[in-house]
């Protein structure tokens, strides 16, 4: 035993890395088979969706970020022309109506002759000028401020001192999408505000331009920028409520609910409001065709459709991607335009030129 320990076993090992060391060198030599006999072919290709036209229901509520704002003075304009006769409230609250001051105005009146039937002779006798008095009054509820001084000559319509009414109002401003949402808008909105109270309605609702021409100042959008305001909507805060100037708020405007009405995504929408375009696909594996189609509200992600389809229809899931075809011609088919050129279609030629070349 002793033998085979001191001959056999060590003269096996030798013999064994002698042969994994023949095909470490052959392996090196050689290379390994690393390309299977039979090359891969790839066998799946990339589908469109398509969906079935389905019937739900669309409530377009469009929810604004916005602040409580003090509401500003409203003017107080003279409603004659003449002089301040009397000033009746300054620097006092008073209620919308209540009696601001008093202006006097004065017409001529024509004098009055008589002739003496005897000698011919004229009397002219001066007339007194007729006096009107006019009210004017304060046009909301607030704090009277008279500008305008007593016996200053004034004119219709001229500013003759403001009213602040101490009340407060929300307002925040609206991007192009929203805006076009809540065309027609009107009445009443919820109102959060940041750690105030539980939600409430605000009354009044305006929806206008953006403040200070924000609109018309933007111009194109920059890359990552956030959306221009175009818009701005106001409602006012009950009495009731407490708040204060600068809090910060959400107003949910609803502007129109819609039940078992046709329904799409939006995703399937060229266009968001009143017109759009979808493409719809009559069988399996037919081309999709587009079709131009009327909207209604929508809620930002699904969109009413009040004309143009029908609920079963199919359409594409998603909009097609411009696939270089411009115009009616293919960028990418250089063969075409050679056609054209040797048939000489100029209107092919010429639309290659200016959609592709130019």
């Amino acid at each position: 035993m002793g033998a085979v320990r001191q001959y056999v076993f060590p003269t096996a090992r030798i013999i064994i890395w002698a042969v994994i060391a023949v095909a470490l060198v052959v392996l090196a030599l050689k290379g390994a088979e690393l390309d299977p006999p039979d090359a891969l072919q790839p066998t799946g290709e990339i589908t469109e969706a398509v969906i079935p036209v389905e019937k739900g229901s669309v409530t377009n509520a469009v929810t604004v970020p916005a602040s409580v704002v003090t509401d500003p003075p409203v003017e107080i304009k003279a409603t004659a022309n003449g002089v301040i006769a009397e000033i009746q409230v300054d620097d006092a609250k008073v209620d919308k109506g209540t009696r601001v001051l008093w202006i006097k105005s004065e017409e001529p009146v024509e004098p009055v002759v008589e002739v003496d039937d005897e000698t011919g002779e004229e009397t002219v006798t001066e007339q007194e000028p007729k006096v009107t008095w006019t009210s004017a009054l304060a046009p909301v509820s607030g704090t009277v401020d008279v500008t305008a001084l007593k016996d200053q000559a004034v004119a219709v319509g001229e500013v003759i001192g403001t009213i602040s009414p101490g009340t407060l109002s929300v307002s925040g401003t609206l991007t192009a999408d929203q805006q076009y949402r809540l065309v027609g808008a009107k009445g009443s909105a919820q109102v959060t505000l940041k750690g105030g109270p539980a939600p409430f309605t605000c009354t009044g609702l305006t929806i206008g331009e953006a403040p200070g021409g924000a609109a018309a100042a933007g111009g194109e959008e920059a890359a990552g920028a956030p959306e221009a305001a175009t818009g701005a909507v106001h409602c006012s805060i009950p009495p009731k409520v407490t708040a204060f100037s600068g809090l910060g708020a959400e107003i949910e405007i609803t502007n129109g609910n819609a039940k078992d009405v046709v329904v799409v995504p939006v995703s399937a929408v060229l266009g968001t409001s009143q017109t759009g375009r979808v493409w719809t696909v009559k069988e399996e594996g037919a081309e999709p065709e587009p079709r131009d189609v009327t909207l209604g509200l929508t809620d930002g992600l699904q969109v009413e459709v009040t004309k143009g389809l029908k609920a079963g229809e199919q359409i594409l899931e998603f909009t097609p991607v411009d696939d270089g075809t411009e115009g009616g011609v293919d960028c990418e088919d250089m063969a075409a335009y050679d056609q054209a050129a040797m048939e000489g279609d100029m209107e092919t030629t010429q639309a290659f030129e200016e959609e592709c070349f130019g």
